[in-house]
């Protein structure tokens, strides 16, 4: 799949950010109009107080009018009173409305409208007095015409003759009468005494007429200026009040537009807010559109690619699977040939052979060696990669493992000048827990490395505790060294330190590979030290933990004592009539007494009335397969079952060594396997020793001169020709009835059948090395058939098998 770029998570970001970037611009235009909107409105609440309060004035204004003119009328003290009364409050309303108006012109107006206050109340003070001057004139007339009365009645005189209400006299006019009133009883003769004559009051009378004639002559030229100053301040009292309408007019209407303004700016400024929003909404959707079409674009490619990574992943996990298949296949089918041509050069070694031969036979088991330990490796880490390894926690003695290691490396080296030095600490006397076999896997790795690249010098290798619960052991040789720029490559698969490493020394680089991951799985770590030239130090660190239920010495274990060569009694049972012949015979060979038996339930019928001392069991059998056959062994009184070990056959790769061991086998051989083998674990049983693990083996040599090959069957039957021709006549007869058998399955499509004869009858063609034929019975033995052509397959299987078989009777 094309790898490409995803900006799906960029566009998502960057559409967010626009969005919360329009969201700001908005909310602060917004903001910023609602702040002038909020004055506004202030401004325009303003002006309404400022145009109530001029309303207010108005009416203050008509009202201290009324006063003013009803006081020039009436001349009243009274009715001047309330229009100071009045005034001042005006003058108040006019302060106040001045803290309220923003510009000096309307300040200076309404200055202008208190001056004119002042000055008509002065106009109307000097008013009332001009009234009370008008009014001298009119006593005058008035004390003319009480004179004439009283010519006819001379008696004292008094104000009240003269006045009606002196009180409310003038002060200039009240006085001029009293004087003259004075003047007058002054000159009036007492009654008693009656001593004027009427000569003199007549003339006291008309001197007073004169005078007073003189007087009123004097008020009425007065009367025409006082009449023309007050016409002149009526007319001032006129222009004051007009002045004073005027001005609160032009302040009236500056308010009024200002407010009109206000109003104008008010409605732009909610226009803007409208077109922001407007503006605002069709962006947003637009930048919505925009960015759901990226991301819902990107979407549908990014549901593309995981779908093309998903189908990526499932070719790559099925090339993985098929990788580990073929390096089990691969290597299965090594083993096999390889197990012969060991087998063989052993033979031929203990043959007797010349030097040169000798020679040759020790080049060939070198190289088996070395070809086996690849395949090993090749397994260990199809294993590792699988997670299909399993990890024991025993007891076992770290000096035994460490000694036993190293001495047999030293053997295969002994041709080199190397010292081994083995230094344990003796806390290791006592038994530590964990896995004697893959720790004896990374010892015999490191250690072999550490032999293979050194020439001369020491190995050593020393193991002592830690104090955080964990020990090391620390292997140094004073070999080639690793340079440092190297040091890591050596841990990496199929990585080695340089390229003249593989042509010099050999080695597929998988080891210390293996081993860092054998020891991370069991929890430790692996750590390389070296110097070019000199040599390097392996440290393996992995925790430490004692074994506590028992506390023997290492230096005080017995000795091993001699191989236990006594005949055992035999259980052993296996669907395949041939395979189940072959290893009865080999029993036989021995001298061990055998029990075979096709069917299980018989063999566990013929168990409660035999003693016996091993069972050898096939795990893969109709009806009752091996671990079902286990547990009803163990299901059988203590008398009969006493725990005797139980070995189980079979061809299955699937399963490891702790599912047979947690269902209570004693351990595994893997078929085809070869006598030898099959001796060496029984051996290994009896001797209470570790029991070796054996790996599946399939012969896939292509011999191009034969099509069988009866090496490994006489091997079994220790060349007897007449139980070879038996087995062979057994063989025969058995397969064309299995072949029955699966014609019948093949017919009915019934693919589990097919697969348990196939897998049933396998084992045999395997051992006489049939290798055409057992590939096509395992391609029978797959989990899907259907990728198959079945029955074309069936036709050439039978095709083959009559060849061969025609070949096999001639060896009858």
């Amino acid at each position: 799949m094309e790898t490409k770029k995803s900006y799906t998570a960029i566009k998502v970001l960057f559409s967010y950010v626009a969005l919360l970037a329009l969201v700001v611009t908005v909310g602060w235009f917004l903001y910023s109009e609602n702040v002038v909107y909020n004055k506004l409105e202030d401004k325009i609440a303003l002006e309404k107080i400022k145009i109530l309060r001029v309303s207010r004035l108005y009416s203050n204004v008509y009202k201290t009018e009324s006063l003013a003119r009803q006081t020039i009328q009436n001349n009243s003290e009274k009715d001047f009173k309330n229009y100071l009364i009045e005034t001042d409050s005006l003058r108040k309303r006019i302060d106040t409305l001045k803290q309220v108006v923003t510009t000096e012109y309307q300040k200076t107006l309404l200055d202008s409208v208190t001056y004119f206050l002042s000055e008509k109340t002065e106009n109307i003070q000097q008013l009332r007095e001009i009234k009370n001057k008008a009014d001298d004139e009119t006593s005058v007339n008035n004390a003319i015409d009480e004179i004439t009365k009283m010519e006819f009645n001379l008696r004292k005189l008094e104000l009240q003759d003269f006045t009606k209400n002196p009180n409310q006299l003038g002060s200039y006019q009240r006085g001029v009468l009293q004087r003259y009133v004075d003047y007058l009883n002054s000159n009036i003769p007492d009654d008693s005494t009656n001593t004027l004559s009427k000569k003199a009051s007549d003339s006291i009378l008309a001197n007073s007429k004169k005078l007073l004639s003189s007087v009123k002559l004097k008020a009425e030229k007065k009367k025409e200026s006082l009449n023309f100053e007050e016409n002149k301040l009526l007319q001032n009292e006129i222009a004051i009040s007009d002045q004073l309408r005027k001005i609160l007019r032009i302040i009236e209407r500056e308010i009024i537009i200002n407010s009109i303004k206000s109003n104008s700016l008010k409605e732009k400024s909610l226009k803007r807010v409208n077109e922001i929003v407007t503006a605002s909404a069709v962006i947003g959707l637009l930048l919505t559109v925009f960015f759901s079409i990226l991301i819902v674009s990107d979407y549908s490619k990014s549901q593309l690619y995981k779908k093309q990574l998903e189908i990526a992943n499932f070719k790559t996990k099925n090339l993985l699977k098929s990788r580990e298949q073929l390096i089990s296949t691969v290597s299965h089918d090594l083993k096999t040939p390889l197990s012969t041509i060991v087998g063989y050069s052993e033979l031929l070694g203990n043959s007797d052979i010349n030097t040169k031969q000798s020679y040759f036979v020790k080049n060939i088991k070198n190289s088996s060696e070395y070809i086996s330990q690849l395949v090993q490796d090749l397994l260990d880490f199809s294993q590792i990669e699988a997670g299909k390894i399993s990890i024991e926690k025993v007891p076992f003695s770290l000096p035994e493992i460490i000694e036993d290691v190293a001495r047999n490396i030293q053997t295969v080296y002994k041709q080199k000048d190397i010292d081994l030095i083995i230094n344990i600490d003796e806390q290791f006397q006592k038994r530590i827990v964990g896995d004697p076999f893959r720790l004896k896997q990374i010892l015999t790795n490191i250690i072999g490395n550490a032999y293979k690249f050194t020439e001369e010098g020491h190995i050593r290798i020393a193991a002592y505790a830690n104090e955080d619960q964990f020990f090391t052991i620390s292997i140094q040789d004073t070999g080639i060294g690793i340079e440092k720029a190297n040091q890591k490559l050596v841990f990496e698969e199929f990585a080695q330190a340089n390229e003249s490493i593989e042509k010099k020394y050999g080695g597929t680089g998988l080891g210390l590979s293996i081993c860092q991951k054998i020891i991370s799985i069991l929890g430790g770590n692996l750590t390389l030290e070296s110097i070019f030239g000199k040599g390097s130090t392996f440290l393996i660190r992995l925790p430490l933990l004692f074994d506590n239920s028992q506390n023997i010495p290492v230096n005080e274990i017995k000795p091993k004592t001699a191989k236990n060569s006594k005949k055992q009694t035999f259980i052993v049972v296996d669907d395949d009539i041939n395979l189940l012949n072959l290893t009865s015979g080999v029993l036989k060979q021995e001298q061990h007494q055998v029990f075979s038996f096709t069917n299980p339930a018989k063999a566990l019928e013929t168990i409660k009335t035999t003693p016996f001392d091993f069972v050898i069991t096939d795990i893969q059998m109709p009806e009752i397969d091996g671990f079902l056959f286990l547990e009803k062994l163990r299901e059988l009184p203590e008398t009969i079952f006493k725990n005797q070990p139980v070995i189980a056959l079979t061809g299955r790769t699937d399963l490891d060594l702790t599912v047979y061991k947690k269902a209570g086998f004693t351990t595994v051989v893997k078929k085809p396997y070869s006598p030898k083998i099959l001796l060496e674990t029984i051996q290994h049983i009896l001797d209470h020793e570790e029991v070796p693990i054996t790996e599946y083996t399939e012969n896939t040599t292509q011999n191009t001169s034969q099509i069988y090959s009866l090496e490994t069957l006489k091997d079994f039957l220790g060349q007897d020709e007449s139980a070879l021709k038996e087995v062979l006549k057994s063989f025969l007869e058995t397969t064309i009835e299995n072949l029955g058998f699966l014609k019948v399955a093949i017919e009915e499509q019934n693919h589990d059948e097919i697969k348990s004869i196939a897998h049933r009858i396998a084992p045999m063609f395997k051992q006489i090395q049939a290798n055409e034929i057992g590939d096509i019975l395992k391609d029978l033995e797959k989990e899907d058939l259907n990728t198959i052509d079945i029955k074309a397959t069936y036709a050439d299987l039978k095709e083959k098998i009559k060849v061969l078989f025609e070949e096999l009777k001639q060896e009858i």
